[in-house]
């Protein structure tokens, strides 16, 4: 009893308002859905069946978000809102976007699939609590209701268990068909997979272009406060140099030649900081392709690192770009945050799509957003049309994967 009890209130107030309130939604839903195609089917044939069909369409786009508010309320599962149709001149051009509204057609779809969804949930939370509720007190009932003596005969036997059975079996039934609904709206209430995609792409981008606008924005500082200012003491260096050479009689060769090795110091400091800024720009190591360029990666990585590359065609040198310093970051993550003793590195291209894999024997437990970079890094590979997969349960192994095609 204390197990039926604790399942009973494992279940969120929200679905069981959701399957009560969520009744009549449903049933209006449906109705609308099945009038729209029986009717829509009826008026093809007549000039009234398009303009009845785009009216019918926009009243189901306002019928799914509406559906969209009370699964994010109840159920808790905030589903995407589909983009807005957009609005050409002309009224039959507006008519066909409605038409070939994709959102608007699997709108009507989980309508019609909600409403048996619905009833079975309104059963599920209260028919078959009322029917347990009866079944469990089928003896009293039935010697209440009925004159004489009774006995205790197999039915009074079956009943009750058979109710506490079903009572039991409620919570579990609720939560199904709440996930049910869940599902169902991710899939049909959202962006269309297209519209989804090149939503990602475009946030994506514009992620990747605010970053490339910060790392130029640093290098012109860098290159301002720094390299300037090295190249404006080179060149004063160089006029003291030019003073000590004037026509004397007795020139310091001393103070000459002091100058001319301060000068030759700071044309050191002014290459190796040229280097520096210059080094996440383009890696001239990329030139020989990522055959080359990540067994050099894992040279300088302070674990030791095995590597193993499948590299029949050499992608794209975006695809390059974005693969070497996806490995850089993991392999730097491997060294500061892993406490692992060892790494691999594994590069295989096949069916078009190149893949990286680095996994160590470290203590996992790295996830998106536990400042380790991967958030960031995710969204680099997404700019590319890639996506980062990772998978470190507490205590290890860690194995990040970064999949991009290999043609843009």
């Amino acid at each position: 009893m204390a197990e039926v009890v604790r399942r009973w209130f494992a279940v969120r107030g929200g679905e069981w308002g959701f399957a009560v309130v969520g009744l009549p939604v449903a049933v209006a839903g449906g109705v609308y859905a099945l009038a729209v195609l029986y009717a829509g089917t009826l008026l093809s044939l007549t000039v009234l069946g398009l303009p009845f069909l785009v009216a019918a369409l926009r009243g189901a786009r306002g019928l799914g978000a509406l559906h969209r508010r009370l699964v994010g309320r109840l159920l808790g599962e905030r589903v995407e809102a589909p983009a807005a149709l957009p609005r050409p001149a002309g009224f039959v051009a507006r008519g066909r976007v409605v038409l070939a509204d994709p959102v608007a057609w699997r709108t009507l779809l989980y309508l019609v699939l909600r409403l048996p969804l619905g009833v079975l949930g309104f059963a599920a939370a209260v028919a078959l609590p009322l029917g347990c509720g009866w079944l469990t007190g089928f003896p009293l009932w039935r010697r209440a209701l009925e004159a004489g003596p009774h006995g205790v005969d197999r039915l009074d036997v079956v009943c009750v268990p058979l109710g506490l059975a079903l009572l039991a079996a409620v919570p579990g039934a609720v939560r199904a068909l709440s996930a049910a609904n869940r599902g169902l709206a991710r899939l049909l209430l959202g962006p269309a997979r297209t519209q989804r995609r090149v939503r990602e792409l475009e946030t994506a981008r514009a992620t990747l272009l605010a970053e490339n606008t910060d790392r130029l924005r640093r290098l012109e500082r860098d290159l301002h406060d720094g390299t300037q200012a090295r190249l404006v003491a080179l060149a004063i260096t160089l006029s003291l140099a030019d003073d000590a050479l004037a026509p004397v009689p007795h020139p310091d060769l001393g103070r000459l030649r002091a100058l001319v090795d301060r000068a030759r110091g700071q044309t050191d400091e002014t290459i190796a900081e040229l280097r520096r800024l210059t080094r996440g720009i383009n890696p001239p190591v990329l030139d020989g392709g990522l055959a080359e360029a990540l067994p050099a990666l894992t040279a300088t990585s302070p674990v030791p690192v095995a590597v193993r590359l499948d590299l029949p065609e050499r992608p794209d040198p975006a695809v390059e770009r974005a693969l070497y310093f996806c490995a850089a970051e993991l392999l730097t993550n491997v060294a500061k945050h892993s406490g692992a003793r060892a790494a691999e590195l594994t590069a295989r291209t096949a069916g078009g799509r190149v893949r990286l894999t680095v996994r160590d024997d470290g203590r996992g437990g790295a996830a998106a957003g536990t400042g380790t970079g991967l958030s960031g890094l995710a969204g680099r590979l997404a700019a590319v049309d890639g996506v980062l997969r990772i998978d470190s349960p507490p205590g290890g192994p860690t194995v990040i994967t970064a999949e991009l095609p290999v043609r843009l």
